[in-house]
């Protein structure tokens, strides 16, 4: 069965001027325009293909890939408003509607909205701006350990950090005392559950847990340093600006990941910085 909003394997039906014919099972035969034919394709040979509808409302194959699928979320550009709502450039030739029902507050032509693709009662793709409704606050039924890894998107800042989507499900927070780089809203990351609250909200870090966090650090102090003539102007005394400002990290990660380069003997720490061991 087709996944409408969604990448499908489809296979090739035949080939005609105007493109190729797929096979979509109950819904008929989808046509993958020309434009999007690379080379010569076989009857009965798989494509994988995103399906969705054209302006005449007809199944339609494309190889393009949109900035958000059904049940994901993105930051849109308003691309026109209208009687029915407005309408998100989603990366594909047809806008995506956000019905005016779907709206928090009106949207706005030319400025950005985060929103999730779904698919409407009519069976046609639209989006809603109504985020809150499709995530979870907390994990109440304990679908995550701390310090998995999960998939992020960046939602936008709080007093308190940077609010994060997870997984396309769950409401997370990375505090500001762990962001160590610029975030912009509909950044998509990798990111782990650092702690898991009594009240079964999330808490996330950018950067991997324990050991695996110096190990993965130490190989990109190591990458520096073999790139710039063996030899980095940081240490354990720098400042932590300095050192943030190098890697993206705290101090206490760098001091543990260049503690760990020292053992494996690695590099010489001196006071105006690091060396690589001859």
């Amino acid at each position: 069965m087709v996944n409408l909003g969604r990448f499908n394997k489809l296979k090739v039906v035949r080939q005609l001027p105007r493109g190729v014919q797929l096979d979509g099972g109950r819904v008929g035969e989808i046509l993958l325009p020309k434009q999007y034919v690379s080379s010569p394709l076989e009857a009965g040979e798989e494509i994988n293909v995103f399906i969705y509808r054209d302006s005449e409302d007809r199944f339609i194959a494309t190889t393009q890939t949109p900035k958000a699928q059904v049940g994901e979320f993105a930051y849109l550009n308003v691309t026109d408003v209208t009687k029915i709502g407005a309408f998100v450039d989603w990366g594909l030739p047809k806008d995506l509607l956000v019905p005016f029902a779907e709206q928090h507050g009106k949207l706005t032509k030319g400025r950005q909205a985060l929103v999730r693709v779904y698919v409407d009662d009519s069976n046609r793709l639209a989006a809603s701006a109504k985020i809150d409704s499709f995530l979870y606050d907390t994990d109440d039924n304990q679908h995550f350990k701390v310090g998995e890894q999960v998939d992020l998107m960046i939602a936008g800042a709080t007093d308190l950090g940077v609010k994060v989507i997870v997984n396309n499900a769950y409401w997370g927070l990375i505090y500001h005392s762990d962001v160590f780089e610029k975030l912009h809203r509909g950044d998509r990351r990798e990111g782990y559950i650092k702690r898991i609250r009594p009240d079964n909200k999330l808490e996330i870090s950018l950067q991997a847990p324990g050991f695996n966090k110096a190990l993965h650090l130490s190989e990109k102090i190591l990458h520096k340093l073999e790139s710039g003539d063996g030899f980095l102007a940081l240490n354990d005394k720098s400042r932590p600006e300095d050192i943030k400002a190098a890697f993206k990290c705290s101090k206490s990660a760098f001091k543990q990941a260049i503690g760990h380069l020292y053992k494996e003997r690695k590099i010489r720490i001196e006071k105006n910085g690091i060396y690589l061991s001859e």
